[in-house]
């Protein structure tokens, strides 16, 4: 059953939740690393690699949730908060506010 969520601060909660194995969060700060990393390959190198970016944030996310939490990943319900969440968590890890 899908929940609703008026904003984007009401939803962040919700996906940390979906997101209480480590493992889960060191696979997505993998992921985001290698999207940042194939997007700036794609700008330098060849657009091909541009290719690479969904491939690495999804593949890496979806191995922690299915693999780990065992949970149905935030993206299939809330694209778009998903998203910005996976994004969010990332600084979040980035500044120790969010442990792996």
């Amino acid at each position: 059953m899908s929940r609703s969520f008026s904003s984007f601060r009401e939803f962040y909660p919700y996906y940390l939740d979906e997101h209480a194995d480590r493992r889960c969060r060191l696979l997505h700060f993998i992921g985001t690393w290698l999207v940042i990393a194939a997007l700036i390959a794609g700008i330098v190198v060849s657009p091909w690699w541009l290719l690479a970016m969904p491939l690495a944030g999804y593949g890496f996310a979806w191995i922690g949730h299915f693999v780990f939490e065992k949970n149905r990943p935030a993206t299939f319900r809330y694209p778009f908060y998903s998203l910005a969440g996976d994004w969010v968590m990332f600084y979040d890890i980035l500044r120790g506010r969010v442990r792996i």
